[in-house]
């Protein structure tokens, strides 16, 4: 059950009771991207408190949005439920819209694999896969293999270690390692080009094919909005 209550009867209401407490929806988050143990969960979100954390799993698996099930070799381990996954489209929506009005990072802000992996799902066009893609992208102490194969994304955490349910990590080099600064969030947000991103220094190419980072900057985007030129913070 939600903590507090707004007191009216509605799906909005309903809905912001059960993931509008602080951390929940960043709980969400990261569980979009698949199972995770309690200490992955900590360790992704290293700011929450420990009893915090606790509290909001309750709350989600009480409304049926998270689920703590076994699996092998790893224990007991969080999941979104089937109603818990129809928030993928809105979690994917608000990280775009957050996006584009993004700037710079705080002093304690981290970055984090589950965020960059969730922004990347939510800025994919497939329609623009014209050809495969396997790439790294560095960002501070993040690590992360994007994959690209027709319409399908596949984004594999390299670093930190990813949790024991993440999947095994791809064999072979990528094809382009791109390094990259806060300022990338200009490429995702649409607000800037490949060459007008390596020109600023938002990002660089540190090993492969420097040709393919277009290819990237192609499949990795939103169309910006018309007066979203004036508002590059």
């Amino acid at each position: 059950m939600a903590a507090r209550t707004y007191g009216q009867y509605g799906g909005v209401a309903a809905a912001v009771e059960l993931i509008g407490e602080r951390w929940a929806l960043l709980i969400v988050r990261d569980l979009l991207v698949g199972p995770r143990r309690y200490t992955d969960l900590k360790a992704g979100l290293p700011r929450i408190p420990t009893n915090i954390l606790s509290a909001r799993l309750k709350e989600l698996q009480e409304g049926g949005v998270v689920r703590r099930v076994p699996i092998l070799r790893c224990g007991l381990v969080y999941e979104l439920t089937e109603y818990g996954r129809e928030l993928e489209p809105i979690v994917l929506g608000l990280a775009r819209w957050g996006l584009r009005g993004l700037g710079e990072p705080g002093a304690d802000d981290a970055y984090t694999a589950d965020s960059l992996t969730i922004a990347l799902r939510a800025v994919f066009r497939p329609w623009a896969a014209d050809a495969p893609l396997d790439a790294e992208l560095r960002l501070g102490e993040v690590a992360l293999r994007v994959q690209v194969d027709g319409a399908t994304l596949t984004v594999t955490q390299l670093a930190p270690p990813a949790p024991p349910v993440g999947g095994a990590v791809p064999a072979g080099r990528p094809d382009i390692t791109i390094t990259a600064g806060s300022g990338i969030r200009h490429l995702l947000a649409g607000k800037k080009d490949a060459a007008a991103a390596l020109a600023a220094g938002d990002l660089a190419v540190t090993a492969g094919d420097p040709a393919l980072l277009e290819r990237f900057a192609q499949l990795f985007r939103i169309e910006p909005d018309a007066d979203d030129e004036r508002r590059i913070a």
